[in-house]
C-alpha cells in the first residue's frame, strides 16, 4: 500500500495583485516593482542552473516529493526539481519572475505550479510538504522568523527545510546579496526559527558562488537543513 500524504494546499496569499503594505518592514508593492524590473530582461538574472547546495541536499529527497520553493524568482530551482521527478509549487513576489519560471519549465518539458505571492503573508498549509526550499531569500528578522515557523508546521513529519542565504559577513563584499545589515543574519539567529524541527546541517562561511550575472565570486553564507520531528 502506498503512503498517503496530505494534499498540498491551494496556497493562501498567492494572488496576481500584490497586497499593500501590512505588517512587513518593507512594502510588498515596492519589492514587486524592484524584482519585476530585475527580471524584465530576457536573460535570466541568476542563470538557469540550480543552486548547488540545493542539488546536494535534494539527493536525499524521496522520489515524487511534494516541494514548495519560496521566492523562487525565475524558476531555476523549481524547474530543476521538477526535472528530477518531484511535484513542485513555487511562489515569488514578481509576476515577471513567475512568467519566466513557467517559460523555463515549458522549455524543459516539465510542469510546475508557479504563483505570485508575498511570502510574508503566505499560508503554506499544515503537514503537507516533503520539502520547503528557501534559497537566497532575505527578510527582516520578524517576518523571517514568522515565515520559518509557519513552514515548520507545513512540513510533514520527516520533511525538510533547505535554506541558504547570505550572512552578515557578506556585507560590503559586492559579490551578491542585499546591502542592509538587518537582512543578513548571523547563523545563531537562525537556529530557533523552525520549532518542532531538528537541525541536521548548519554552516556559516565562505564559498564560491557562480549563479548568472548577479551572484559571482566568493560569498559568506548561512546554510541550514531542518527536519521536522516525527
Amino acid at each position: 500500500m502506498s503512503e498517503h500524504k496530505p494534499a498540498a494546499p491551494a496556497l493562501s496569499g498567492a494572488t496576481p495583485e500584490v497586497p499593500p503594505k501590512g505588517g512587513s518592514d518593507r512594502a510588498p508593492r515596492q519589492l514587486a516593482e524592484f524584482w519585476n524590473q530585475r527580471y524584465e530582461a530576457p536573460e535570466y538574472a541568476y542563470g538557469t542552473e540550480p543552486n548547488d547546495f540545493l542539488v546536494a541536499q535534494a539527493e536525499s529527497l524521496p522520489p515524487g516529493s511534494r516541494i514548495l520553493c519560496l521566492a523562487d524568482g525565475e524558476g531555476r530551482n523549481s524547474v530543476w526539481l521538477a526535472r528530477q521527478g518531484h511535484q513542485v509549487s513555487a511562489v515569488d513576489i514578481a509576476e515577471r519572475g513567475r512568467d519566466k519560471a513557467l517559460k523555463l519549465a515549458g522549455e524543459a518539458g516539465v510542469a510546475i505550479d508557479a504563483q505570485v505571492a508575498d511570502v510574508t503573508r503566505l499560508d503554506p498549509g499544515s503537514a503537507c510538504w516533503d520539502a520547503i526550499v528557501s534559497i537566497f531569500l532575505h527578510l527582516p528578522p520578524g517576518p523571517r522568523r514568522a515565515l520559518h515557523a509557519r513552514c515548520a508546521q507545513a512540513l510533514r513529519p520527516g520533511g525538510v527545510f533547505i535554506y541558504e542565504a547570505y550572512a552578515s559577513g557578506q556585507l560590503g563584499r559586492g559579490t551578491g546579496g542585499p546591502r542592509e545589515a538587518a537582512l543578513l543574519p548571523e547563523l545563531e539567529e537562525l537556529l530557533e526559527d523552525w520549532p518542532g524541527c531538528r537541525i541536521e546541517h548548519r554552516f556559516n562561511g565562505e564559498r564560491l558562488i557562480r549563479e548568472g550575472q548577479l551572484h559571482q565570486g566568493a560569498g559568506v553564507v548561512n546554510q541550514i537543513v531542518a527536519r521536522r520531528n516525527p
